[in-house]
């Protein structure tokens, strides 16, 4: 699926080279992608707290295919911009129930939850390779065969829906923990005598963390291919270089947030991080040559080893509503960046691409300030808590 989301972004380069866009149409293209993907994301985490729906997996995968590769047949801006807005329903329905089911199958582990970031890492970086060999050999009219990869994913996730379908009627976590009716559960969070409680101020400060790093996300996925050449003097493989190494090196750095959250904890982990990126994003915007691609990947690392982390913080600052906690943490917040693109594209259009991207360096500074109080969940789980007992929670100020 997330090779759609990063096929977005790929695409740009392709819609401003046949289609003369400028930097402010060509971001307003993000902007469509993930306009109606940030609102629908915390719909479908509610629905999915009220009724699990693993049956969007395989629909949601389908439709986020089936927009991108729609995008290049539309004759209109106004076409395309529709057909992006679909393929972002698609990633909007997908994630939350997915990572509702990845949660179930890891037992809450942070490591599991890395491994589970890293198939979305590696389908990001395989979107700019992916778009580059289809588009560049026949233009924008071959892009429905970008819908392959969507069927491909659609067919694979049968039979993870028989197995959450076999866990759930005969699993430890039979019944959810929310109280609806027996399906699949979460079976992580809190819980005591009294119920499960929410973290809400917790929650909120982690999700304005999460906006601020994903408008550095997203507004270098949107650019970065254009600042590459620029800085380098390359052509269109160097712009397309700069954005497999921004997405291949999150999938690292997925994985490495993981391990380091079980030595240090997940706050100590994403503050750590959140410091790094500010020296890895200046030298993306003001370092010149080829060292950009060090400081592409530095960034990327430093973006997402926090990536998994903010997830299961989200879900147990949550407890009693982890699909709205998916769907805001992996959807609204994720993709609210998209809506600081057109600021900066349009930026880039009275200035120049350098002076656009410069405050791109402050973003992660602000996670940092917005994370730094925050207070470390620990859970105490176990793959035997029966269906009615859920693991005791607790909170601890810092790191574990």
């Amino acid at each position: 699926m997330d090779v759609y989301q990063g096929a977005v972004a790929s695409l740009v380069p392709f819609f401003v080279a046949e289609r003369a866009y400028t930097y402010a149409a060509a971001s307003g293209i993000v902007l469509a992608a993930s306009l109606l993907s940030s609102v629908a994301q915390p719909v479908f985490g509610a629905l999915t707290d009220r009724r699990p729906m693993p049956w969007l997996l395989p629909l949601s995968t389908a439709l986020g295919g089936l927009g991108i590769a729609l995008s290049g047949l539309a004759g209109s801006y106004a076409l395309t911009l529709l057909c992006v807005a679909v393929s972002g329903i698609g990633v909007a329905a997908y994630h939350p129930e997915s990572a509702r089911a990845a949660r179930i199958v890891s037992a809450g582990s942070h490591r599991a939850m890395g491994w589970f970031a890293l198939g979305g890492n590696l389908g990001f970086a395989a979107a700019p390779l992916l778009v580059t060999a289809v588009v560049a050999v026949g233009g924008l009219g071959l892009t429905p065969l970008l819908v392959v990869p969507a069927l491909a994913g659609s067919v694979l996730c049968l039979p993870v829906l028989r197995a959450l379908s076999d866990r759930a009627r005969t699993g430890p976590d039979a019944t959810a923990a929310t109280g609806t009716e027996a399906g699949i559960a979460v079976g992580i969070g809190a819980g005591t005598d009294d119920g499960p409680s929410d973290d809400r101020r917790s929650f909120v400060r982690l999700s304005l963390a999460v906006v601020c790093r994903s408008i550095t996300f997203v507004g270098l996925s949107t650019f970065i291919a254009f600042y590459a050449r620029e800085r380098t003097g390359g052509g269109t493989t160097a712009g397309t270089a700069a954005l497999f190494v921004l997405y291949l090196s999150g999938a690292v750095g997925s994985v490495l947030g993981g391990v380091l959250a079980d030595r240090w904890g997940r706050v100590t982990v994403v503050r750590g991080a959140y410091l790094v990126t500010v020296a890895a994003v200046a030298g993306v915007v003001f370092v010149p040559g080829p060292a950009i691609y060090v400081f592409v990947a530095l960034t990327s690392i430093g973006l997402y080893v926090p990536f998994s982390l903010q997830v299961t913080l989200g879900q147990d600052y949550l407890p009693t509503r982890v699909g709205t906690a998916s769907g805001i943490t992996l959807g609204l917040t994720v993709s609210v960046g998209g809506l600081a693109s057109p600021l900066i594209g349009t930026l880039a259009d009275a200035t120049s691409l350098r002076t656009a991207l410069a405050p791109l360096v402050l973003m992660p500074a602000l996670s940092w300030l917005l994370a730094r109080t925050l207070p470390e969940p620990v859970t105490a789980v176990s793959s035997s808590t029966s269906p009615r007992t859920r693991p005791v929670r607790h909170w601890s100020r810092g790191s574990r």
